[in-house]
C-alpha cells in the first residue's frame, strides 16, 4: 500500500507547475494520437467511426483538395505524429537535462565515456613526470580503463615541501595526471594551478594542496586518494606507487650513494647509475594497484626519466611481483633523448637492461620512434648536454625483445606526441588480440 501511494505521489509531482515537462509531455501524447490516426486510415480499421480522421477531414477537407485520398492523407498523419512525438522527446531532454546543471553535448560524452570506454582495454601505465601525462591524455581517447601508477619519490619543489612537512608521498605528479585524465579543461587547469604569491602557499599547486587537505582529512594517503578519484570522476584511476613516503636511494658504479631524488642529476653527473632502491626497503603498494595489475592486457613503462620516474614504482615488492606474475604486454616506450647526468651515453638497449635488471623481467615490446628529430631541436637539447638515444636495436631483439618502430613525434620535435604514442599502443595490443586467436579448423572435405 505504501509503495502504491509513494508511486501516485511521485507521478502528481509531474504536474506540478514550473517544471516546464507538461508541455513537452502533451506534445509527445499528440503525436501518439496522431500517429494512431494515420495508422487507423492506413489499415482502414474503424473507417466509419474514426473520429479523429473524420473530424480533421471535414475541418479541412485536405484528401480533395490535394487529390491524396486515404493512403495519402494516411501518411501525413503519421509523418506528422512521428514528427510531434520526435519535437516532444527533445524537448522534454532538453527541460530535464537543464534542469540538472547538464547539457545535451556534456551528457552524449557521459554515455560514451560510460558506454563505449568503458568498454576498452584495460591498460596500466606506469611512470611519471610529463611523460607519464601525455602518454595519459592521449590513451584516454581509447579507453576509460585506464590505471597510472605513478612514482612518489619526488623531493624538490612544492612536492618536497608538502612530503617534508606531512611525511606524506610526493603528490606532484599525481596532480599532472589527474589533470591529464580529466574531461574538463577547467578542472585540468585548475588542478595545476600554481599560487605565485604567500609565503605558506608560493609554489604549490592546487591539485597539490587539495591531495595534502585530503590526506589529513581521511587520516591516510590511501584514502585520500581514494576519495580524489571519486570526487574528479576522471577518465581512469590515479594510484601511487605506494602511500608511504618512501626516499629514492642511488648507488654509483663508484659505491658512492644518494639519498633523494631532486639531486640525483647534480651529484651524479659524469658517473654510471649502478642500481637502485627505496628506503625504507619494503613498501606496500596501495590497495587495489596489484589486482589492477594482474588484471591488465597491457602495462606500459615510460616515457619519462628512467631512474626517477619508470623504475622507482618497480621497486615496491608487490607491484614487481604482479607485473611478473601477470600476463599482460609489457610496453617499454624508450626515450628519444638522453637526460644529462641520468642517462648520459645509454642506448635504448642499455635502458631495457635497467628495466630488466630493476624489476626481474624484460619487457615483451620495446616500443622506438623513428621520426626525424629536427636539427633545432637537436641543438636546444645539446646545449643542455642531451643527445638522442643510441638505437642499438640488434641487441634488444638478441635479448628476445619485439622492436616496434613507429613515428611517434612530430615537426621535428624531441618528446612523444600523446595522440601518435597512444595510437601505436593500441595497435600493438590489437595486434596481439589477433595473434592470440585460435586459428579455426578446416571444413571436413566431403
Amino acid at each position: 500500500m505504501k509503495s502504491r501511494r509513494t508511486f501516485w505521489m511521485g507521478l502528481w509531482r509531474w504536474l506540478i507547475p514550473g517544471l516546464k515537462v507538461k508541455r513537452y509531455l502533451a506534445l509527445v501524447l499528440l503525436g501518439v494520437l496522431v500517429l494512431m490516426g494515420g495508422f487507423v486510415a492506413w489499415t482502414r480499421v474503424g473507417e466509419q467511426r474514426n473520429f479523429f480522421i473524420n473530424f480533421t477531414a471535414r475541418l479541412i477537407d485536405i484528401s480533395e483538395m490535394l487529390q491524396l485520398g486515404r493512403w495519402g492523407w494516411a501518411a501525413i498523419l503519421m509523418v506528422l505524429g512521428v514528427l510531434l512525438g520526435w519535437l516532444g522527446v527533445i524537448g522534454l531532454n532538453r527541460s530535464l537535462l537543464r534542469s540538472l546543471g547538464s547539457s545535451p553535448s556534456e551528457t552524449l560524452d557521459r554515455i560514451f565515456r560510460i558506454r563505449a570506454l568503458g568498454q576498452g582495454p584495460k591498460i596500466v601505465a606506469i611512470g611519471g613526470g610529463t611523460g607519464l601525462s601525455n602518454l595519459l591524455s592521449g590513451l584516454k581517447r581509447y579507453s576509460s580503463n585506464i590505471t597510472a601508477i605513478v612514482a612518489v619519490t619526488d623531493d624538490g619543489g612544492s612536492s618536497g615541501r608538502l612530503r617534508k612537512s606531512l611525511d606524506m608521498p610526493a603528490p606532484g605528479d599525481l596532480t599532472d595526471c589527474y589533470a591529464a585524465l580529466s574531461d574538463s579543461p577547467d578542472l585540468a587547469k585548475l588542478l595545476l594551478h600554481r599560487f605565485k604569491r604567500g609565503e605558506e602557499l608560493e609554489g604549490h599547486t592546487f591539485g597539490n594542496l587539495m591531495l595534502a587537505t585530503l590526506s589529513e582529512e581521511r587520516g591516510d594517503f590511501g584514502s585520500a586518494i581514494m576519495a580524489l578519484n571519486n570526487i574528479l570522476n576522471v577518465r581512469g584511476k590515479v594510484l601511487p606507487a605506494t602511500a608511504s613516503a618512501a626516499t629514492l636511494m642511488t648507488e654509483l658504479e663508484d659505491g658512492t650513494v644518494i639519498a633523494g631524488e631532486s639531486t640525483l642529476r647534480e651529484q651524479a653527473a659524469g658517473r654510471r647509475i649502478k642500481q637502485l632502491r627505496l628506503e625504507p626497503d619494503q613498501p606496500t603498494a596501495i590497495p587495489g594497484a596489484v589486482e589492477t595489475i594482474l588484471n591488465a592486457e597491457m602495462i606500459v613503462m615510460g616515457p619519462g626519466s628512467l631512474y626517477t620516474s619508470v623504475i622507482p614504482p618497480l621497486l615496491v615488492p608487490d607491484l614487481a611481483r604482479a607485473i611478473k606474475q601477470s600476463t599482460a604486454t609489457i610496453v617499454y616506450v624508450a626515450n628519444i633523448m638522453t637526460e644529462h647526468g641520468e642517462t648520459d651515453g645509454l642506448s635504448v638497449f642499455d635502458h631495457c637492461q635497467a628495466v630488466a635488471a630493476h624489476l626481474g623481467r624484460k619487457p615483451d615490446v620495446v616500443l622506438v620512434n623513428d621520426a626525424p628529430i629536427s636539427r633545432a631541436t637537436l641543438e636546444k637539447y645539446l646545449a643542455e648536454r642531451a643527445q638522442q638515444v643510441k638505437l642499438d636495436l640488434v641487441l634488444a631483439r638478441q635479448a628476445g625483445i619485439a622492436v616496434h618502430m613507429a613515428r611517434l613525434t612530430q615537426n621535428g620535435e624531441g618528446q612523444h606526441q600523446p595522440r601518435a604514442l597512444s595510437a601505436v599502443l593500441i595497435r600493438v595490443l590489437l595486434e596481439k588480440r589477433l595473434r592470440s586467436r585460435p586459428i579455426p579448423k578446416p571444413m571436413p572435405k566431403i
